[in-house]
């Protein structure tokens, strides 16, 4: 046991008082935490989600409607299930710990999608099926009934993920084979690092876990290795895939199909801008700021990425989007309340908003002058560099 584990031991021993500070109400997860961040950047939003008829279900109702009550026309309530939560024990100077029930969500299935939910919408953005029984049971078969419904619809699909508890059902389950049968209806697939190295590489995974140093797994993120995991995601279907790096920034890379990528569906760039956004790879490296909390970065981070994809703006600007709207949430101690309207965002980032260097091994990456590294997968690696 490290000194980390045997003070976390120690603070939550039986029969010991604790005493701490108020208990802070707030919702959480893709629907709530990529919702709201995209209607606060200037998009029009409807969050469909599944709670139960108990008083944590009025409370993410009532939170959600103080917001705007438009946003939760879509959601299910549901008299049988109660509602998911979590509790987030967050000692000082030590990791977060999750208690955490899945509730409704388990209970979620591609039926309680209606058809007329999606009208007028141009995205459809799914969260955490590892959390969802129906979706990883009988290796993914509701998820890909979900998933082509609404890319039948003609919708652009996006899909988060989330790691499993090793221990558990999900974590047990074969994720490899229910990527390969969901990812030809996902169009942007946006894991974590360690998200999709346990799904598709298990072994490598628990090899890293147990040599990495303070649990640090993104120690072992390099280009190889970000490129390896990419191309095996492409050519499963994806047409887009974005690797969250945590305080490293945030990978990207795209199919070299022209004709896979006419398939994006209603957030399609336009043919015209195809060059802007085929066969390319970047990183960028965050942005600096005064770091206060780390809770829904990730899903922050997201909604920038898919605000810039539905914007009609370029991948790099689409990237620079989800690390600058990613740097707005870690600057308060809440999921959401530092993101702004896009203007916000647009003018810190053109004001000469500075980077982070990279820690990350890049062999062959070359730094742009806008200061996003290109890829030796990229179709123009040399253009417009400098050295660093």
């Amino acid at each position: 046991m490290d000194e980390k584990q045997s003070s976390l031991a120690a603070l939550l021993s039986p029969g010991k008082l604790v005493n701490i500070g108020p208990a802070v109400i707030s919702t959480g997860g893709a629907v709530s935490n990529t919702g709201i961040a995209l209607y606060r950047l200037g998009s029009k939003v409807k969050l469909m989600g599944k709670i139960g008829a108990d008083p944590f279900g009025e409370a993410i109702l009532t939170l959600l409607r103080q917001q705007d009550p438009s946003l939760v026309e879509g959601m299910i309530v549901s008299p049988e299930a109660n509602s998911s939560y979590s509790i987030v024990i967050s000692p000082p100077n030590m990791d977060r710990m999750f208690l955490h029930s899945t509730g409704a969500n388990d209970t979620y299935a591609a039926s309680d999608l209606k058809q007329e939910q999606l009208q007028g919408a141009k995205l459809f953005h799914f969260g955490y099926p590892p959390l969802m029984k129906n979706m990883f049971e009988n290796e993914g078969a509701e998820l890909v009934s979900l998933l082509k419904k609404v890319k039948a619809s003609g919708l652009t699909v996006s899909l988060d993920m989330a790691k499993p508890d090793p221990e558990s059902a999900a974590g047990r389950g074969n994720w490899r084979e229910i990527l390969t049968q969901a990812l030809p209806y996902v169009d942007v697939f946006l894991p974590s690092f360690e998200e999709i190295v346990y799904m598709l590489d298990r072994e490598r995974y628990d090899l890293m876990e147990k040599t990495a140093t303070d649990g640090d797994l993104l120690s072992y993120a390099d280009g190889v290795l970000l490129a390896q995991l990419s191309a095996e995601l492409i050519q499963m279907g994806v047409a887009i895939v974005v690797i969250k790096l945590g305080e490293h920034g945030l990978y990207v890379r795209t199919t070299s199909d022209e004709k896979r990528f006419a398939r994006i569906g209603l957030s399609s760039p336009q043919q015209n801008q195809f060059d802007d956004w085929l066969n390319c790879e970047y990183i960028s490296t965050c942005y600096e700021v005064d770091v206060v909390g780390t809770t829904g970065a990730g899903d922050c981070t997201i909604a920038g990425f898919l605000f810039g994809l539905t914007r009609g703006l370029t991948l790099k600007e689409s990237l620079q989007s989800a690390v600058g709207v990613g740097a707005f949430n870690v600057e308060q101690a809440d999921a959401t309340s530092g993101i702004p309207e896009w203007t916000a965002v647009r003018d810190r980032m053109n004001k000469g908003w500075k980077k982070r260097a990279t820690s990350l091994k890049l062999v062959n990456w070359h730094l742009h002058e806008d200061l996003i590294w290109i890829g030796p997968y990229h179709k123009s690696p040399k253009e417009s560099v400098r050295s660093e």
